[in-house]
């Protein structure tokens, strides 16, 4: 594709505030004519400044953005082709609807026949024709929002910018709501940017996702791709129901979870490599155990033990419902494994918990990842006296065979397996404190990032429940500290 099919551009963006934290880390980003892409991801993750950026409300710290190939990196708001829909909407409460949607042709000295005919036009695409005259304060939210798309349209923008437009609105108009921005982006033609923290709603209207975490982003695909594609386990986790889990790819097309081989469809991994790897609940097919026990489908592997479940050799693994939750369109159960793995499964039938069960999964069906993470946290450290080594700003005992061969003062590398990390529930009993900032389940643990004070990350494999944002002391035995030539 050539650089011109490309509307905005976005090259190694940062942002960083005057605290020294980035809101936006790099970012490269490109947009085609006429594209609905959505910006996605937690409070925080850095997507509304990505959008304030376009739209010349903040300027970059690092980086160029261009638009129609113009560099706009440095130009003010009013003189971009864009306009923005904000969340609270922005209308004047002392114009009515017509005043509110025509502010923008006046200000651009339009004739008066000019400015009706437009107006006229953008209400009737938002289907407000019948309100020009109301007051806005009499409006209720969803008839808030279309007038202010309606005044973003007016100046016929080569890019619509959307801020979480939605997001005060309740479930039923939301939804109404998304149909009607669709169908509207396909009349309309024009370039739609669209932030949001709602998965669903970015799958429901994109034709990309952008995938944020943290000022990066995280992965950009078609909402397809984003679902049934993760590239790691932060996009697998924010993107509806996953089951994650911790595994080893043995071969092309062979992976190891859950304590059991499975066929997939993977390649490229190499051999015995660690990964992760990621089922969707309504992947999983399940039935009743006790069917094959009575003899029914006994040493068949090719014939259905209820009638429902795919024919073919598939990894049948078995466990115990736990908890079962009718959701309106399918019942979501817990299962817990023989080997003490825990699953979810989403299924239209009903599996009342203490039911022995079978499940499977097709190889079509395991996502296989890269590992983000292995089995130890990795430090810059230096050696002290007195058996001790300096790391993550804090000084540490090791055990004496682990300095020999080093002298005081020397750089190491310094290894502490996720294990080996004992988080204490008063900070003040720790070495060093910090704040639970990520968990994700896998399965049999929870492997959390743990952000210190001193703002260093380090990985943690538990059994303990924790939740984001909890404050925690640190604490390492001394015989968990590794230490390597650096």
């Amino acid at each position: 594709m050539s650089k011109k099919d490309y509307l905005i551009e976005v090259r190694h963006v940062s942002k960083q505030f005057e605290d020294g934290k980035y809101a936006l880390n790099d970012v490269s980003l490109q947009v085609k004519k006429g594209e609905f892409v959505t910006i996605l991801g937690p409070s925080g993750c850095g997507k509304t400044t990505l959008l304030r950026c376009i739209a010349g409300f903040q300027v970059a710290s690092e980086g160029d953005i261009l638009l129609n190939g113009e560099d706009v990196t440095n130009m003010p708001p009013h003189k971009r082709p864009v306009n923005t829909v904000f969340q609270k909407y922005a209308l004047f409460p002392h114009l009515n609807v017509f005043e509110n949607v025509a502010f923008g042709l006046k200000l651009k000295k339009m004739a008066d026949d000019v400015i009706l005919k437009k107006v006229k036009q953008a209400l009737k695409t938002v289907g407000m024709s019948d309100y020009e005259f109301r007051d806005v304060d009499s409006l209720s939210g969803g008839q808030q929002q279309r007038v202010a798309i309606a005044r973003a349209i007016v100046n016929q923008p080569e890019v619509l910018l959307l801020d979480e437009p939605l997001a005060a609105l309740d479930l039923k108009m939301r939804k109404d709501m998304q149909l009607e921005l669709k169908e509207m982006h396909k009349k309309l033609g024009i370039t739609f940017i669209y932030v949001t923290h709602d998965q669903e709603e970015a799958l429901t209207l994109s034709d990309r996702v952008v995938v944020m975490c943290e000022g990066k982003i995280q992965q950009i695909g078609t909402p397809t791709d984003i679902y049934n594609e993760p590239q790691n386990c932060f996009v697998a986790d924010f993107i509806g129901e996953s089951n994650i889990l911790s595994a080893v790819m043995i071969k092309d097309r062979k992976v190891k979870f859950c304590d059991q081989e499975f066929d997939c469809i993977d390649e490229g991994f190499g051999e015995n490599t660690p990964v992760d790897v990621v089922v969707r609940p309504e992947d999983i097919y399940i039935w009743d155990a006790a069917l094959e026990k009575r003899g029914k489908v006994e040493g068949q592997d090719d014939v259905d033990p209820d009638d429902r479940v795919p024919k073919g050799k598939f990894t049948k693994w078995y466990g115990t419902v736990t908890s079962c939750i009718f959701k309106g369109v399918h019942y979501e159960m817990t299962v817990q494994t023989d080997n003490g793995y825990e699953f979810m499964v989403q299924d239209y039938h009903e599996f009342l918990p203490d039911t022995k069960v079978g499940m499977l999964v097709k190889p079509e069906d395991i996502q296989v990842m890269k590992k983000e993470h292995y089995i130890y946290n990795h430090f810059e450290g230096e050696v002290l006296k007195n058996n001790k080594v300096r790391f993550l700003d804090a000084d540490w005992d090791v055990e004496p065979k682990q300095l020999e061969g080093f002298n005081v003062g020397d750089a190491v590398d310094v290894l502490v397996p996720f294990r080996s990390i004992d988080l204490q529930d008063h900070e003040e009993e720790g070495v060093i404190s910090g704040e639970v900032h990520f968990i994700l389940y896998k399965g049999n643990h929870y492997h959390l990032t743990i952000r210190t004070d001193e703002g260093y990350d380090l990985y943690v494999n538990t059994n303990d429940v924790w939740d984001d944002g909890d404050r925690c002391g640190i604490l390492i035995e001394p015989k968990a500290i590794k230490l390597a030539k650096a």
